[in-house]
């Protein structure tokens, strides 16, 4: 392709990534303010999900210990 059509392709999806974020700005704002330090509530399934993640990552950071001869 022509480099001119490439750089057109770039204007294009570089207007809708803008489209994209600017409707995305006006929908938290629609949300309310954003308190600083505030969690979003989140599901017992994703609490749950995290918590496995750490005693994963705790077991996998674990020294292994041989066993005495």
């Amino acid at each position: 392709m022509l480099p001119e059509t490439y750089l057109a392709q770039h204007h294009a999806h570089a207007a809708e990534l803008r489209a994209e974020a600017d409707a995305h700005r006006l929908a938290a704002e629609a949300r309310g303010p954003v308190v600083a330090g505030a969690r979003r509530p989140h599901g017992l399934r994703v609490s749950v999900g995290w918590a496995l993640v750490t005693v994963g990552l705790r077991l996998a950071g674990a020294p292994r210990v041989a066993p005495a001869p």
